[in-house]
C-alpha cells in the first residue's frame, strides 16, 4: 500500500522541519511550499491526501488557499495553522471551508490528532456503518432534502462547529447524527443531551463531571458529558435553555479543548466535535440577552437550516409509507396502506409538529384502521391547531360572505407565499393563477 502524502504550506523554515518530521514520523511522506504560488502549482501537479496551511504567507493568506482546495481540489482535507488566540481567524478558515485548525505553537499532540482524523475522512458517497445505516436514513426526493443531504455530506468532511436550526419534530438529531456517521469519527461515540432536561443545579457535573466527594451524594468519581463523547461528537439539542451561568461554562470548555470536573485540581484535555439545535431563533435569543453572544458565534460557524415537512410536502406520501411499514414490522401485523382520500388529507395538512406529528397521527390511524387500509376518517387532526381549516367560522356564524371569502383567499394566498418562500411567481403557480391576477388579488387584500 503507497504512503500517503502531505503538503506543508509556510515560509517559516523550522515550522516547516517541525511538522515534516512530525508526520514523517507517522509513516507519510510530505511535500512542502513556501507560499500560495508554489502550492498551487504543487497542488495541480499530483494528488495530496491532505494539506497544513499557515495564515500568513509572502503571497497571500492561508484562506485564499483554503478556498482554492475547495475550489480545485475538494477531496483534500486542509488545516490551518493560526497565531495563538486568533479565534477570529480560526472560524473564518472554518468557514471557508478548512477541515479543522492548529495553533501556534504547534502541540504535536493535537497536530497528530488533527492529521489522523483529516485522513480518516471517509470516500463522498461511502456507505454508512452497517450498524447506523437503518437509524439514520433520511427520507425525501424533494429539492430541499436534496440539498440538504449534500449540505450534510459537505459538513461531515469537516471539524467546523454545526449550529442545526429547526423546527421542533423536523428531525434535527437525525441530522446531526448523519454528520457524524458520514464522518471521521464515526468510530466514536455520538452522545445527544437535552439541555432543557438537566436540572441547573446538576449542569455542571453532567457536563464536565466529578470528584468522590465534591458535594453531598457524589459516592464515587463520575465522568461527564464531554469525557464520555472523547474522540467523538457532542450533540446539544436545546442549546438555547442553557442558564447564562453554564453558558460561561461551557464556552470556555469549547474554547480550551478541556474540562475540570468538579472538585478536581486539574483540567482534562478532550477532543470532541460540537453540534448544536434548538427549535428557539437562537439569534433573537442572543437579542434578547438570554444567551451569550460569544457562545453563539463560538457553536454556529456554520447554520445548517432543516425544512420543515410544509416545504417539503411532496415527501409526505414517501414517508408515511415508510413509517407504516416500519409499524407493521415492528408489531409483527400485515403491511397497511393510505387510501387516496387519506393521503390527499395528510398533502393538505400543514404539520406544525413536522415529522414526529406526522409519525404519532399514523401510529393512531394504524390501530383504528379496517381491512388494512387507513381512510381519511381514521386520520383524527380535524381540531390540530395545523389544520387549513384553522379557525374559520362556520357558516351559522358569517355575517357578511365578502368578509368570509376574503379571510379563505388571504389564508390560501398566505399559505403558499409561506411554503415557496415568497416565492410570488411559485405561489401563483402553485394557486392555479397567472402572475398579473396573484399581484392583483396581493394588492386588494393589502398583503405586502
Amino acid at each position: 500500500m503507497s504512503r500517503k502524502t502531505a503538503l506543508i504550506v509556510d515560509d517559516e523554515p523550522d515550522i516547516r522541519e517541525l511538522l515534516e518530521i512530525t508526520l514523517g514520523r507517522m509513516k507519510l511522506d510530505t511535500r512542502s511550499a513556501r507560499n500560495v504560488k508554489e502550492a498551487r502549482e504543487m497542488l495541480a501537479r499530483e494528488h495530496f491526501d491532505l494539506c497544513l496551511t499557515d495564515m500568513r504567507l509572502p503571497d497571500g493568506t492561508g484562506l485564499e488557499l483554503v478556498q482554492h482546495i475547495q475550489k480545485q481540489h475538494p477531496q483534500t482535507p486542509v488545516a490551518m495553522i493560526t497565531a495563538y488566540g486568533s479565534l477570529d481567524t480560526a472560524i473564518a478558515a472554518l468557514k471557508a471551508g478548512a477541515f479543522d485548525y492548529v495553533t501556534k505553537p504547534v502541540e504535536l499532540p493535537r497536530l497528530r490528532e488533527l492529521v489522523n482524523s483529516a485522513l480518516n475522512i471517509p470516500a463522498p458517497g461511502a456507505a454508512l456503518p452497517a450498524a447506523a445505516e437503518a437509524s439514520q436514513q433520511l427520507l425525501g426526493e424533494s429539492a430541499p432534502m436534496k440539498a440538504l443531504r449534500k449540505q450534510i455530506l459537505k459538513l461531515s468532511r469537516s471539524q467546523a462547529p454545526v449550529y442545526i436550526s429547526g423546527e421542533s419534530g423536523s428531525g434535527k438529531e437525525r441530522v446531526a447524527r448523519l454528520i457524524h456517521a458520514q464522518g471521521p469519527r464515526a468510530d466514536k461515540p455520538f452522545v445527544p443531551v437535552n439541555c432543557g432536561a438537566i436540572p441547573s443545579e446538576l449542569m455542571e457535573s453532567e457536563f464536565f463531571g466529578h470528584k468522590k466527594g465534591s458535594f453531598t451524594g457524589a459516592g464515587e468519581d463520575k465522568l461527564g458529558l464531554f469525557q464520555a463523547a472523547n474522540g467523538g461528537t457532542l450533540f446539544l439539542d436545546e442549546v438555547a435553555d442553557l442558564p447564562l451561568s453554564m453558558q460561561v461554562k461551557l464556552l470556555r470548555a469549547i474554547q480550551e479543548k478541556a474540562v475540570r470536573p468538579v472538585g478536581g485540581q486539574q483540567e482534562i484535555a478532550v477532543d470532541v466535535r460540537i453540534l448544536s439545535a434548538t427549535h428557539k431563533d437562537l439569534a433573537g435569543e442572543v437579542a434578547a440577552n438570554h444567551f451569550r453572544q460569544d457562545l453563539y458565534y463560538r457553536l454556529n460557524v456554520i447554520e445548517l437550516k432543516v425544512p420543515p415537512l410544509r416545504e417539503r410536502r411532496e415527501d409526505v406520501p414517501l414517508l408515511a409509507e415508510h413509517i407504516l411499514n416500519r409499524l407493521g414490522q415492528d408489531l409483527d401485523l400485515p403491511p397497511v396502506s393510505l387510501s387516496q382520500d387519506a393521503q390527499g388529507k395528510l398533502l393538505n395538512y400543514r404539520f406544525p409538529g413536522n415529522v414526529r406529528e406526522l409519525e404519532n397521527l399514523l401510529e393512531r390511524a394504524f390501530t383504528l384502521c379496517e381491512d388494512d387500509i387507513i381512510e381519511a376518517r381514521d386520520l383524527h387532526f380535524a381540531d390540530a391547531p395545523g389544520a387549513i381549516s384553522e379557525g374559520m367560522p362556520t357558516l351559522g356564524q358569517v355575517d357578511n360572505l365578502e368578509d368570509y371569502l376574503e379571510d379563505i383567499e388571504r389564508r390560501a394566498i398566505m399559505q403558499a407565499l409561506e411554503e415557496t418562500r415568497w416565492n410570488r411567481t411559485a405561489a401563483a403557480q402553485r394557486l392555479g393563477l397567472t402572475f398579473r391576477s396573484m399581484r392583483y388579488r396581493l394588492k386588494k387584500l393589502g398583503i405586502d
